[in-house]
């Protein structure tokens, strides 16, 4: 029998890690950098904007990771060997907090303003003449914050058949964002992309926390009907937050155990205000699974989706990125220092690489029931030391790294 490839065992053993890059967010440089890191940490999936420039980022990531995965991973007991990550697109059926961007005209800003807006974005995306589009995922903390409320949020929708003719047959997944009460929106997304399924690995469909969300789920599964790829089921419990505070992940949490008791049959994934906490949480509370053990029986091993709920695995996107927040912002400080020259490619600088990739797995280890290991004295330099060396690093190929992981 052929095995399951290692993405899909990841989700019926309940370790799987995606990394939520956001739906919105397109600063290709640090799309780059994140794919990079995570997938040399030992992510499952990278989930994207449907943008074809992003994808062309991911994938150029990916084929570094695929280069350099033998000096990252010595197999052995305690470290599974290193798999390409499946790379997911995200589209939407209608208005979404996910595909949106925050807009403001810069000249009606007064003079003597503290700019809140620009200390609260977790993007860095608020500039003296506006937003930068490319770096706002749209997750809306500037809102509130504007003293005279002149930032609105513009919302946008992908075109379900430009899609799914040009990036499906590229990527290996897709995600579907719905809410409550969309269903007739979501019956035309599906007609659009249900065509192409015999292309993919796996089906995810989002939905946020909501009253009545367990029984729309339940409605939308009848609608699919029998599928021929795994379903994800996205709990969506607090969109875009995990980077705000360890208590945002209670409500993922919670909407998780909703649907392993009440939702259709499919793998329950939480996302939406996941951080550091949520693999101590999920053991802390005893889940019907442990960390690490497989939630299928014998008899269901076989088959490509479980026949109840099951738990597979945690999503990962604000805290993802801002754990690696000060790994894109030395490689903008690099390119500063270099006089207005591109950001160069985090595999050209294998200190920054390697520490990168040492915070990533240590969020990424926990969730797979791993720790990291590092050899003894070989503890990653302090990234402010690699910025004090940023001109003489932004040429040359990447140094050996084997030395640095067992």
């Amino acid at each position: 029998m052929i095995a399951p490839p290692p993405p899909l065992t990841a989700l019926k053993e309940g370790r799987w890690f995606k990394l939520i890059c956001g739906a919105s967010y397109q600063h290709l440089p640090a799309i780059r950098s994140l794919a990079l890191a995570y997938a040399l940490a030992g992510a499952d999936c990278i989930d994207i904007a449907a943008d074809p420039s992003v994808l062309a980022a991911v994938q150029a990531a990916l084929t570094v990771a695929d280069r350099l995965a033998p000096e990252f991973f010595i197999p052995s007991p305690q470290q599974p060997r290193y798999h390409r990550p499946w790379v997911m697109v995200s589209l939407n059926d209608g208005e979404d907090p996910h595909f949106r961007k925050a807009e403001f005209d810069p000249a009606h800003c007064p003079a003597d303003c503290p700019r809140p807006c620009e200390a609260i974005c977790p993007a860095e995306a608020i500039a003296l003449d506006g937003v930068i589009g490319s770096r706002c995922y749209g997750c809306g903390r500037c809102f509130p914050v504007c003293p005279l409320q002149l930032i609105t949020p513009r919302a946008f929708s992908t075109s379900p058949a430009g899609v799914a003719a040009q990036l499906l047959p590229q990527v290996d997944a897709v995600e579907l964002h719905t809410q409550v009460g969309h269903g007739d929106a979501f019956a035309r997304l599906w007609q659009s992309i249900r065509p192409h399924l015999h292309g993919l690995k796996l089906l995810a469909i989002s939905c946020p926390s909501a009253p009545g969300a367990v029984a729309y789920l339940w409605d939308l599964y009848r609608l699919m009907g029998p599928l021929p790829i795994p379903l994800i089921w996205q709990a969506d419990g607090r969109p875009m937050s995990g980077d705000i505070g360890a208590g945002t992940t209670h409500a993922a949490l919670r909407y998780g155990q909703e649907l392993l008791a009440a939702g259709p049959p499919g793998f329950v994934q939480l996302a939406g205000g996941t951080n550091h906490h949520t693999a101590l949480k999920l053991r802390q509370a005893d889940w019907a699974i442990s960390l690490g053990s497989s939630p299928y029986s014998p008899r269901d091993r076989d088959r490509p989706a479980p026949p109840t709920p099951h738990f597979g695995g945690v999503a990962y996107g604000s805290y993802a990125r801002r754990c690696l927040a000060p790994t894109l912002a030395q490689l903008t400080a690099i390119a500063l220092a270099s006089e207005g020259k591109a950001e160069p490619p985090l595999e050209q600088i294998p200190d920054l690489l390697y520490a990168a990739v040492h915070v990533a797995r240590g969020l990424v280890s926990p969730l797979k029931g791993l720790e990291p290991r590092i050899k003894a004295g070989s503890a990653p330099a302090p990234l402010q030391s690699v910025a004090s060396r940023a001109p003489t690093l932004t040429g040359g190929p990447p140094g050996p790294l084997s030395d640095r992981f067992e």
